[in-house]
């Protein structure tokens, strides 16, 4: 009995930490995620270009996404916060980093945005990933955090890595799977082609979180478009990540309406299901 009492003891204090830790998160952040409507921004964990990260990060504040994700670096930060009003997230695979990038005014950090070194040959294994999330929460340990499950591994293997990181008390779980995608058609199949891989994680990773009662925000990342966003929601997402159909545009009028595009299928979602 005193055995058991302790397990639970231990269950409830991680489950406080969890809850504290979101709770750092802005008020915008939280509620968009339990609206099951937020929009995040990707500018390119290895984009430094000053500029670009500026013509994101205000594209991202005129066309009404919640949340902008650029490389960990403190200069981009004060910059990007200069330029945007919304909560900044971090990406980056070396933990160490976050450290005066949450000094500079991160809301949020996140071990991810791995494509750049899939196009190098470097892959993330499963103990790699759990390894770099000790190590995150041990230089950061309240700090709200976001991690990737690398969608170079199985589905079942993602799902596995999913329930290890939430018991490493990471705040949300993002799935990817863009650049493994090759779409056959164009036009609308072909961004359904696109966002399979990572809509697939999302939906197998939603359906264990569910048999485990496992209460963790997933946010869909990599392959989306306007025409899928809406989907990553129904696979059970509460987030939804978007980079290259942003990013890759070069002026800001171009970037501010697809944002706009991409926000309103979210909201559309919502209404919808209320519909119903």
């Amino acid at each position: 009995m005193h055995c058991f009492t302790k397990t639970m003891s231990q269950s409830g204090n991680k489950f406080i930490k969890k809850m504290s830790q979101i709770n750092l998160l802005p008020q915008t952040i939280k509620q968009e995620l339990r609206s099951k409507s937020l929009l995040k921004v990707i500018s390119g964990l290895n984009n430094y270009e000053l500029q670009s990260v500026k013509l994101i990060s205000e594209a991202s504040s005129l066309g009404g996404a919640d949340l902008v994700d650029i490389a960990c670096d403190p200069e981009l930060v004060e910059s990007a916060m200069k330029i945007s009003s919304l909560p900044i997230c971090v990406s980056s695979v070396e933990p160490k980093r976050f450290i005066d990038s949450v000094k500079a005014g991160a809301s949020l950090i996140e071990i991810g945005n791995y494509d750049t070194f899939y196009a190098n040959g470097i892959t993330f294994s499963d103990q790699k990933v759990l390894n770099l999330t000790k190590e995150v929460r041990d230089l950061l340990p309240k700090m709200p955090l976001s991690v990737t499950v690398p969608h170079t591994m199985p589905i079942d293997k993602q799902v596995d890595l999913a329930i290890k990181l939430v018991e490493e008390d990471v705040n949300i779980i993002q799935t990817e799977g863009g650049t493994s995608s090759n779409p056959y058609s164009s036009g609308i199949q072909g961004f359904f082609e696109k966002s399979v891989p990572t809509l697939a994680a999302t939906y197998a990773i939603n359906q264990e979180f569910k048999k485990k009662s496992i209460d963790i925000p997933i946010m869909s990342a990599s392959g989306l478009s306007e025409v899928t966003c809406p989907l990553a929601i129904s696979c059970g997402a509460s987030a939804v990540g978007v980079g290259s159909v942003v990013n890759k545009l070069d002026d800001l009028i171009s970037m501010i309406a697809v944002i706009r595009s991409l926000k309103e299928s979210l909201k559309s979602t919502i209404i919808r299901e209320k519909i119903s």
